[in-house]
């Protein structure tokens, strides 16, 4: 049987299990030896803001929340510094918080939240979807660059220097 995968805006009954998740994924970065989000962020009051202002995201199977993620328009203020270029100046999505639920890590459902994500950002018709992540993240690097994402430089975000992305959806 197929399994139903859907991308949806967060609501605030996810809020339980979309913290979960973020902490389950904040375990498996230290387990990989990994510096990204040992500090207390993201924590509970993030995920509640991001689903206050609309910029919490679920990609979901047959109904049940798998992947968080938040998707913020044109608004990264660390971005506007960034060590290298960005390819482009228009509007942009910057993608944060991706967190795959330990029930679902490995079956490339990241990989399709960054096709839903792209297709969501085609339908707003922004330009861009803009990226950071630790040097460390592995996994993530790995994504970005099977997804075809452009290396641009470094980012400085929560005290860290991050690798930053792009990619020109339209």
């Amino acid at each position: 049987m197929t399994q139903q995968v859907k991308f949806r805006k967060a609501e605030i009954k996810d809020r339980n299990i979309i913290w979960e998740i973020i902490q389950q994924a904040i375990q498996r970065r230290k387990a990989d030896g990994s510096t990204q989000w040992q500090n207390g962020y993201p924590n509970a009051d993030t995920v509640e803001s991001d689903i206050a202002k609309g910029f919490g995201f679920v990609l979901t199977v047959d109904e049940a929340v798998a992947v968080y993620v938040a998707l913020i328009f044109n608004d990264e203020p660390a971005y506007s510094t960034i060590e290298g270029a960005w390819l482009s100046n228009g509007e942009f999505v910057v993608v944060h918080r991706v967190a795959v639920s330990e029930e679902f890590a490995g079956q490339g459902l990241v990989k399709k939240l960054f096709e839903h994500i792209e297709d969501y950002t085609k339908s707003q018709g922004v330009q861009s979807v803009k990226v950071d992540t630790n040097y460390d993240n592995i996994a993530m690097l790995k994504i970005l660059e099977k997804q075809g994402y452009s290396y641009c430089g470094e980012v400085v975000l929560a005290g860290g220097v991050r690798k930053a992305f792009e990619k020109i959806i339209i």
